[in-house]
Formats: structure tokens, C-alpha cells, sequence
């Protein structure tokens, strides 16, 4: 009989344990949220959109945790053990779950906030900081509604393989959506933000005890099975 799926290395595949799509023993801890934005302008909105979000993850029950960019040096300009590089890769290595909030500028995320992306390595070490975390976009804008560093940042959290939820966030004309002391206003655009915390909190509950296993792909278990083959095949000297 002619075998169905001659390229497949049946060896490494796994059946689908329906029990790993389970809680394994419910983590206790509040779900751990790094914040991000993407400007550096004493009265940024993106900073004051997720310091609203930060404000209703709180009381959803989540901690957080901000990541302020001033100081950040641009990607390679400098070594990994720079302090403010050491900082954000040390929350993001403490986080389950993220916000993304970036300004549009020219049609696209700002510097600031591509430059906090890029220095968020896809590996250190053993560890993937991004693999299997939750993430939420938002993004605000000074002229009309618009959907494009949403759509870019989408792109990106799916490239670090992050969970990235289905709700977003997009704010126009977002210097009439705040008041002089930085808290958002009353409208249907801040009712979306409480829509969009809601449902990472419930999406990091979910997948948080199970992201290594969600995300776990046949493609690196049968890399890894090469790898140790050729080892083992190795001559001795």
C-alpha cells in the first residue's frame, strides 16, 4: 500500500492530548500585564490610553507593569546589557500577557514603539519571552480612524508568536478624547478599551498554564530529533 504522507516524520508527531487544553492545576497569581507605548511626548496618548488600560486590568484583577522607552537606545546601537534594554527584556520575561499602544505616524507604528519590538529578542537563551503570551493592540491617532499600526503591530505579535486577542483598539482624534488631567472621556472609544482588557484578562486566564503546549509545533519537535540523530551518528575518534 502506498504510503498517504511519505514526507511526514510520523515519529514526531503527537497526537492532540486534549488533556494539555486543560488546566494542569489553575496558576494562583494574579495574570501578569507589560504595558507598552509608543511615544515620548510629555502628554503622549498612547501613554495615557494604557495608563487607562492599565487602570481597568487592575481592577479586572490583573498586575501590571509599564515599560517607559525614554533612554532606549535604537536597536544595535549598543549591547543587549545596556540598563534599559536589560529592563524591558526582564518584564517581558516576567509577563504572560502585553498591551501594545502606538501613535500613527506617516501610516505606521511610531519609532519608539518598533524600536521596543525589536530589542524583545525571539530567544534568550532556552527561553522565548514572546511565545505563547497574550497580547492586546491599540492604537490612537490625531486625525481619523484608522487601522494601520494596528494591522502592522498584528503582523509583529503573530511573527513573535504571541496569542494575540481578536479586539483591538483605535482611537481618533485623540486630543478630544482626554481631559486636561490625562483621564479618557465618557464615548463608545473607551468602552471599546474595556472591551479589549476584558478579553485579554480572559485569554491570559485561559492559555497561561497551557501556552508552552499550545504552542509547541511538530516542525521543531522533528528539527530536534534530526539534530540528535546526527549527533548520535557521529563517529568516535
Amino acid at each position: 500500500m502506498t504510503d498517504p504522507l511519505p514526507n511526514l516524520a510520523i515519529d514526531c508527531m503527537a497526537p492532540i492530548q486534549t488533556d494539555g487544553l486543560a488546566p494542569r492545576g489553575r496558576f494562583t497569581h494574579k495574570p501578569r500585564i507589560l504595558l507598552m507605548y509608543g511615544s515620548l511626548r510629555e502628554r503622549s496618548f498612547s501613554r495615557l490610553a494604557v495608563e487607562e488600560a492599565g487602570r481597568l486590568l487592575e481592577l479586572l484583577g490583573a498586575e501590571i507593569r509599564m515599560f517607559h522607552a525614554h533612554g532606549l537606545p535604537l536597536p544595535d546601537d549598543t549591547e543587549a546589557d545596556h540598563p534599559k534594554v536589560a529592563e524591558l527584556r526582564e518584564r517581558v520575561t516576567w509577563s504572560e500577557g502585553m498591551v501594545w499602544c502606538s501613535p500613527e505616524r506617516h501610516g505606521a507604528m511610531t519609532a519608539v514603539m518598533k524600536a521596543q519590538i525589536d530589542w524583545i529578542p525571539l530567544a534568550l537563551g532556552a527561553v522565548r519571552p514572546t511565545q505563547g503570551k497574550t497580547l492586546a493592540l491599540m492604537q490612537v491617532s490625531g486625525g481619523s480612524q484608522s487601522f494601520n499600526t494596528l494591522n502592522q503591530m498584528r503582523v509583529l505579535g503573530r511573527w513573535m508568536r504571541m496569542i494575540t486577542i481578536p479586539n483591538q483598539s483605535s482611537i481618533p482624534k485623540a486630543f478630544l478624547e482626554f481631559d486636561e488631567a490625562g483621564r479618557m472621556k465618557p464615548s463608545g472609544l473607551y468602552d471599546r478599551i474595556v472591551d479589549v482588557m476584558e478579553e485579554l484578562v480572559k485569554f491570559t486566564w485561559m492559555t497561561r498554564e497551557n501556552a508552552d503546549y499550545l504552542v509547541d509545533r511538530y516542525s521543531e519537535r522533528k528539527e530536534t530529533a534530526e539534530e540528535l540523530m546526527a549527533r548520535v551518528k557521529q563517529p568516535s575518534r
